[in-house]
């Protein structure tokens, strides 16, 4: 609970995967380690962050999501529980054991330019070595591949933070998406720089505006 219970931030991340696929080398479990445990481990790291820390401005989410693969069914029915126009923004984590195109320290944002929300967190950024970018996949259609999509169509300035160079990634629902490909260092950097790039709007110095989606 934030000061003002009047308006939320958001936390998300997806905990479903794919489960069974076909067999390949004896293996047929999905683990999904970077899609999505490692947004679930992120979400957890900052959930435990902010507890830590004096009692903020706006009230404070954290929401793992089921259902993401198969449609965005957690989402909605979260939606269906929250009143849009309280959210003063959403911050979804997606795939995030990887380390970006744009190197280390680095994560990006899908729909950068939906909002103000990416702006507001390079400003928050700015001189701490950590850096938000666009996203570099725009073909891919990502902001309304996750789970920010649906809280977005209701006006919610929510945006997903991602880190994996998903172009080049071998792995996406395949069985090989082990811990073991995990880059935990990088992991926690990318929790540290998003805890540092939200207070501006955990503390209530920052509104990124609302999502107009015609």
């Amino acid at each position: 609970p934030g000061k003002n219970a009047a308006e939320i931030v958001l936390f998300s991340a997806h905990y479903d995967h794919v489960g069974i696929v076909s067999e390949v080398d004896g293996d047929s479990i999905a683990n999904g380690a970077n899609d999505n445990a490692s947004g679930t481990t992120a979400l957890i790291a900052l959930a435990k962050y902010f507890a830590m820390q004096e009692t903020p401005e706006r009230t404070l989410v954290f929401a793992a999501l089921a259902a993401e693969e198969i449609g965005g069914f957690g989402a909605r029915h979260l939606l269906k529980n929250l009143q849009p126009d309280r959210i003063a923004a959403m911050v979804n984590l997606e795939m995030v054991g990887t380390v970006s195109k744009f190197g280390p320290r680095s994560f990006w944002l899908t729909g950068y330019d939906r909002s103000a929300l990416g702006v507001l967190m390079s400003e928050e950024l700015n001189g701490s070595g950590y850096k938000v970018f666009p996203d570099p996949y725009p073909e891919e259609n990502l902001f309304f591949r996750s789970d920010n999509a649906a809280f977005a169509r209701a006006g919610v300035p929510a945006h997903t933070i991602s880190t994996t160079p998903i172009d080049v990634d071998s792995v996406y629902h395949t069985v090989n998406d082990e811990f073991e490909r995990m880059d935990v260092g990088h992991l926690l950097e990318t929790v540290r720089g998003i805890a540092r790039g939200i207070r501006g709007i955990v503390d209530g110095r920052q509104t990124p505006g609302r999502i107009s989606i015609k």
